[in-house]
């Protein structure tokens, strides 16, 4: 490598600028409240979906439904690896067993649906989603004599910090993905997936083993999340909303870049904390609607695609303006 032909001081900002957040971040349980720790948590919690569920439906274009799948597998983890059959179990070690339990699920129906495209794998993700709840429902009344299963809580602090470490895993392998050959062949797959065959590229097996990891992280926040709600049943381990929530915070902050989800997923939070803890929290739904729709006929690439696109005219007309 040719050091002399780093530009350090742009490496220093692109570095620096994660360094400073992170730093700021790990700190924020000792300088800040606990209502904004928990706020805190919930963005830590969305920008792991969001970006999870970008770093292969944002790529390929393929609108996948199944992430409620992937957080409620989490979620009954924590509930049976905790209370029933390993009540010792470390937090740690449940963490994992979620995310390989995600790993393999997404695996699986990424084998047998990848193989649909548009409306089709998305129907199919949603459907997954909603059977899984009643499959869960039916099992725990009929064998167990459950409805919903109680799980050990932990502190504020504990699910902040697990939340921020998935979150920094989260991030690196985003990037990692991106600037890797599978980054680049699931762009080609995403512009032309028949091209994409033709060039040697396997297509299959990138589709699968990059929509597996990206559900590994949607499982180990479902495992934190089950200690904050400290009691589960399938309607809140598989909610829709958490399927449709990272489609639509990805959307609001644009998926061109990683950092696109992260904005979309803190301002979709915010504004929905504002709006369901005051005046107007029998209308959020309906406001948060009315935003989405405008975003998507005026934003098309997001918040985060339209400012660079804005930077990008005014750079143009600067150049234009100092040659003119």
């Amino acid at each position: 490598m040719d050091f002399s032909k780093i530009n350090w001081k742009k490496a220093a900002i692109t570095a620096g600028i994660p360094l400073v957040i992170l730093i700021f971040l790990g700190l924020w349980p000792t300088i800040g409240p606990q209502y904004w720790v928990t706020l805190f948590s919930y963005f830590l919690l969305y920008i792991i979906i969001s970006v999870s569920w970008t770093i292969f439906s944002g790529a390929t274009g393929y609108i996948s439904l199944a992430s409620a799948a992937f957080y409620g597998i989490g979620i009954y983890a924590a509930a049976l690896f905790r209370e029933q059959f390993a009540a010792n179990l470390p937090l740690i070690v449940v963490v994992l067993i979620g995310g390989l339990a995600s790993f393999v699920l997404a695996f699986i129906v990424g084998a047998i649906t990848l193989r649909l495209k548009g409306i089709y794998f998305a129907m199919f993700t949603f459907g997954l989603v909603l059977l899984l709840k009643e499959v869960i429902y039916y099992w725990e009344i009929q064998f167990n004599d459950l409805r919903g299963r109680f799980v050990a809580p932990e502190s504020n602090d504990t699910i902040y910090y697990y939340l921020l470490g998935i979150f920094v895993i989260t991030m690196i392998v985003a990037y990692l993905i991106r600037r890797s050959k599978y980054g680049l062949a699931l762009q080609i797959i995403g512009e032309n997936e028949e091209a994409a065959a033709h060039t040697g590229i396997n297509v299959t097996m990138v589709k699968v083993l990059t929509y597996a990891v990206s559900a590994i992280f949607i499982g180990a926040a479902g495992v934190i999340m089950a200690t904050k709600l400290t009691y589960v049943d399938p309607g809140v381990a598989f909610s829709p909303m958490m399927s449709f929530s990272p489609v639509l915070m990805a959307i609001f902050g644009g998926m061109g870049s990683i950092y696109g989800p992260v904005i979309g997923a803190v301002i979709f939070t915010y504004i929905e904390e504002i709006l369901k803890t005051g005046s107007m929290k029998n209308y959020y739904m309906l406001i948060f609607g009315v935003i989405l729709i405008g975003v998507i006929l005026y934003l098309p690439n997001g918040i985060v695609g339209s400012i660079q696109n804005l930077w990008k005219r005014i750079s143009g007309a600067r150049r234009a303006h100092t040659r003119g």
